[in-house]
């Protein structure tokens, strides 16, 4: 069989599926996500193994050490994708909820239902956890999945799409609720793209060029985001203890994250007593610092910034810093040159604090925590898909409620229009 009716085929299964799983109760769907998060676990030394077999074809291919981590799979982060699992299936069940029912002057009720987007798309790359969520999300929506990862991950994604569907199939799930593209052939996802009768929205996540390609070439609604330039601004008013901890998370706990932060941004009036102290713990992390000519005056060390860095999801030990007169120049970078992804402002100022979340815009804007914070799990939505700096349908992490839509329902007794 060629590529093309391959995947025809796998996405016309995931219609039919979708049927199916659309009109399943919630005690099935809970049950086959405990299924899966019990077999997970007990499958870790095979995960493993198999995902020790990407990892060393990346060493080989020179992945860099930031796309290692994101492809690395370790107990911790299996006991992790189980507990998500376990979060989604304790969350409740979106499918059916009925909301803002009103009642019009003829006496007939208006309101809408969440019901399953239908088939959903999901392009990835790299981190072989999210295919555990992303299977996991969309199955207790009410929808059927096609997965298709990077070639980096594939055995990794094979061993684990294996088990999630046994386990799923267990608890009554069609076969072809979850779908895999099991080739590496990138034909695969052009095709996938023009499938809009059978798949009703793709979701990608992965780097700004597989996202970029995905929209470009898609006839297929696109929820997406292209890259997180985040920023920390350190406002006059801030508890700079507390700003040093917060800016040195934000670009150290895990840099190779979409939510880390890649820009600092410091008021000139606390500048000289916050960037000594955070510029030598970036130091003695092994962080790189490019600043501007502020920022360089007080460490000899900070290399300059340019332009075009401020533009930059670097993805790793990198950072730059600015100082600014104050949140409206703070403000105004963000505008220029954030992502609207996440943007993160530390200050004891309630004026401050408001104004920036008002102003500011960006898929989540926060106050006093790290921007690391910007994560399905970590928002209690169980897991995430990926996160959308669209605004129309979704926007920030995409959980259960993200991944249906609504539909109108009206209720009435005999009215008739005249």
């Amino acid at each position: 069989m060629d590529i093309k009716s391959y995947v025809l085929e796998k996405a016309a299964k995931a219609k039919s599926a979708a049927r199916v799983v659309g009109k399943m109760n919630a005690e099935a769907k809970n049950l086959a996500l405990l299924k899966m998060a019990d077999v997970l676990e007990t499958s870790k030394d095979n995960l493993i193994q198999e995902n020790k077999k990407d990892l060393e074809a990346g060493r080989q291919a020179g992945l860099s050490t930031s796309i290692l981590d994101r492809l690395e799979l370790n107990e911790p982060r299996i006991r992790q994708m189980a507990l998500g699992l376990r979060e989604i299936a304790a969350l409740p069940d979106p499918v059916g909820e009925i909301l803002k029912v009103r009642q019009r002057p003829n006496g007939m009720s208006v309101g809408r239902m969440r019901v399953p987007l239908g088939v959903i798309g999901f392009i990835f790359e790299s981190r072989p956890n999210v295919t555990a969520d992303s299977a996991a999300l969309c199955l207790k929506a009410g929808n059927a999945v096609i997965l298709k990862g990077g070639s980096e991950a594939i055995n990794s994604n094979k061993a684990i799409i294996a088990l999630l569907k046994e386990a799923a199939e267990s608890q009554g799930f069609p076969a072809d609720a979850i779908g895999f593209i099991d080739t590496t052939d990138r034909q695969a996802v052009m095709d996938l793209l023009k499938l809009d009768d059978y798949i009703d929205v793709i979701i990608p996540r992965g780097g700004e060029g597989l996202i970029r390609a995905v929209t470009e070439n898609s006839k297929i609604p696109v929820l997406r985001h292209y890259k997180g330039v985040c920023h920390v601004y350190v406002d006059a008013k801030a508890n700079l203890d507390m700003a040093e901890n917060i800016c040195f998370n934000a670009k150290t706990q895990r840099p190779g994250t979409c939510n880390a932060m890649e820009s600092m941004l410091v008021d000139q009036s606390v500048a000289a007593q916050f960037l000594p102290k955070i510029l030598k713990r970036f130091a003695d992390a092994g962080v790189t610092v490019k600043g501007c000519d502020k920022t360089m005056k007080l460490d000899a060390s900070v290399k300059p910034v340019e332009t075009d860095d401020y533009h930059k999801e670097y993805l790793d030990m990198v950072v730059n810093c600015r100082v600014v007169s104050g949140i409206e120049e703070a403000m105004e970078h963000i505008a220029e040159f954030g992502s609207l992804h996440t943007e993160t402002i530390v200050t004891e100022s309630y004026a401050n604090a408001m104004r920036f979340l008002r102003e500011v815009d960006a898929s989540a804007v926060m106050v006093n925590v790290s921007t690391r914070f910007n994560d399905g799990f970590e928002f209690g939505l169980g897991a995430e898909i990926g996160i959308s700096t669209t605004k129309l349908h979704a926007r920030g992490p995409m959980g259960l409620e993200e991944l249906t839509s609504t539909k109108f329902i009206v209720l009435g007794q005999g009215q008739i229009r005249v």
